[in-house]
């Protein structure tokens, strides 16, 4: 049974426009889950939001924890022991997700393998190779999609254990086509998801998908991408955290090469072999950051006074408010540069941005980024 904070925190998670920055950002500011949602539409109005925020109720939260329990899954939030160390790296890491199968396997050294949907005969084959050897040695992270992503799942149980990170519910199968491959996954690997039971996976649901791939492994290895697809977002995002990229050459008169060969002029590791990657990863075991946690969590009743100073505002709000608010745009800026042209304390600055993204105005991006979202109404 969740406990009334894990329930309070499952339902900020879910509350209108809270992403997982500003989750980190409540938690830190309140300490306690059923505080901060008690600030959200003090909040939310003080940024310019006419009503208040939509939160699930305290029935609907329940409801998410029984459904993936139905399901055979379990809920981890961001802090717990189980929850993947690397993962809880990213700027934007997920406040919970949704696990079915081995969650010992999402703590465990991990290579993502990617790569096309229409992949050759030749890339398949090779996908297969490189995935029945690394599993012998590391967990093989992949995305569940039609071809490279289906066979390099299919092969490291040959050998391994497999991780699918999936865009949709735990009950929706993406594409109907590995109905079966992602029981059997849940069977003898592990999968993963942000989204909620039920969930339809569209378009938009992909890129967490990806960042979930490069999140949980220690590197990307790309087979057969054709630019501009997934794959490649995926390998991008590993960069970003400064993981280690791959990528198998192709012929250049074949599109579906274009974007790993594209990748290899661009500093990634050209792979032709297991050893290729796992060469470049030894010592992977001191490769694992230190674990980000989550403010512990106290009972309501014995936290209110440690919180007092917490829950009251900043100096210099008020003045801040117009100030962050004159010197943001459509173009990401950083919160330092923010607090060295207004020329007034992180906190205030901080508190302000918390009031916009609440209602709507502001996009927190990755880097301490933000940016004015143009169409937001009140």
């Amino acid at each position: 049974m969740p406990t009334e904070a894990d329930i309070a925190r499952l339902r900020l998670v879910r509350t209108e426009g809270v992403g997982p920055i500003t989750w980190r950002r409540l938690l830190d500011r309140y300490r306690s889950p059923a505080e901060a949602l008690s600030a959200l539409p003090g909040l939310a109005q003080a940024g310019g939001k006419a009503s208040p925020p939509m939160t699930p109720s305290i029935s609907d939260a329940k409801r998410e924890f029984a459904q993936t329990a139905k399901l055979g899954g379990r809920l981890i939030f961001m802090g717990d022991p189980d929850y993947p160390p690397l993962l809880a790296q990213l700027d934007d890491a997920p406040p919970v997700i949704a696990v079915l199968g081995d969650v010992a396997l999402l703590a465990l050294p991990a290579i993502a393998i990617v790569g096309g949907r229409n992949a050759s005969a030749a890339g398949l084959r090779l996908a297969e190779t490189l995935a029945e050897d690394l599993a012998a040695v590391v967990t093989v992270v992949s995305g569940l999609a039609r071809g490279i992503d289906g066979i390099a799942h299919t092969a490291a149980m040959r050998t391994g254990r497999t991780v699918a990170a999936i865009a949709g519910g735990l009950d929706v199968p993406y594409p109907a086509e590995n109905t079966n491959l992602q029981r059997l996954i849940a069977e003898r690997g592990a999968v993963i998801t942000e989204a909620t039971p039920g969930t339809q996976p569209q378009a938009r649901h992909f890129p967490r998908r990806n960042r979930l791939i490069a999140g949980l492994s220690l590197g990307v290895l790309v087979v057969e991408a054709a630019r501009r697809s997934g794959s490649l977002i995926t390998a991008r995002i590993a960069q970003e955290l400064g993981r280690e990229v791959f990528a198998v050459p192709g012929s250049p008169l074949d599109p579906r090469a274009r974007g790993g060969n594209d990748l290899i002029r661009e500093g990634a590791i050209l792979t032709e072999t297991a050893d290729d990657v796992l060469d470049n990863l030894s010592g992977f075991g001191a490769l694992f950051p230190a674990r980000r946690t989550q403010p512990e969590i106290d009972d309501e009743a014995s936290c209110v006074s440690e919180h007092v100073n917490q829950l009251e505002d900043p100096p210099g709000l008020d003045q801040a408010r117009s100030q962050v608010v004159a010197l943001l745009s459509p173009t990401p800026v950083k919160v330092d540069d923010l607090v060295r042209r207004c020329q007034l304390s992180p906190a205030a600055v901080l508190a302000v941005l918390l009031e916009l993204e609440l209602a709507g105005r502001v996009e927190t991006l990755p880097g301490n980024r933000f940016a004015l979202l143009t169409n937001a109404g009140s």
